[in-house]
């Protein structure tokens, strides 16, 4: 909204600048010296008013783009703890799928250890990837160290 309104004043006072400029420029009965002097002095003031106002826009600007990255990396990091979630829940909800089905030519269900060999499995397929994750700095580290790194 601000650069929004910077544009709409920068429009407004270019053309009053240009229409102050040639009132000061050409020879008209109406307009004496002194009044010349007087819209010389009104025309670069114009003229710094636009700059000021440009500035501003750039500097909004600028702050659009740092607001606009900073929000991206949070949704960055977001993402990142969801992917995280999520490759440690697939292999173990694929698990639990295939030994939750009603089959009974399973050899595995005729095996007395098999329960506890699934919970095994199960379980350090997770802390395999929690350690993983934790080596790569994506667990368990705060920013400063993974830039470190």
């Amino acid at each position: 909204q601000m650069r929004r309104e910077l544009m709409i004043l920068r429009r407004a006072i270019w053309p009053q600048c240009d229409a102050i400029k040639r009132l000061a420029q050409e020879d008209s009965p109406f307009v004496g010296d002194a009044v010349r002097i007087f819209l010389r002095d009104t025309c670069n003031h114009a003229i710094q008013v636009a700059d000021v106002v440009d500035s501003f826009r750039e500097l909004a600007t600028g702050l659009l783009s740092t607001y606009l990255s900073t929000t991206g990396n949070r949704t960055n990091e977001i993402m990142k703890v969801l992917t995280i979630m999520a490759s440690i829940f697939i292999p173990l909800t694929f698990m639990a799928g295939i030994y939750g089905m009603n089959f009974e030519s399973m050899p595995e269900l005729h095996f007395d250890w098999a329960y506890p060999l699934l919970w095994c499995v199960m379980i350090s397929t997770a802390a395999g990837m929690l350690l993983y994750f934790r080596n790569i700095g994506w667990i368990g580290r705060s920013q400063k160290q993974r830039q470190e790194r």
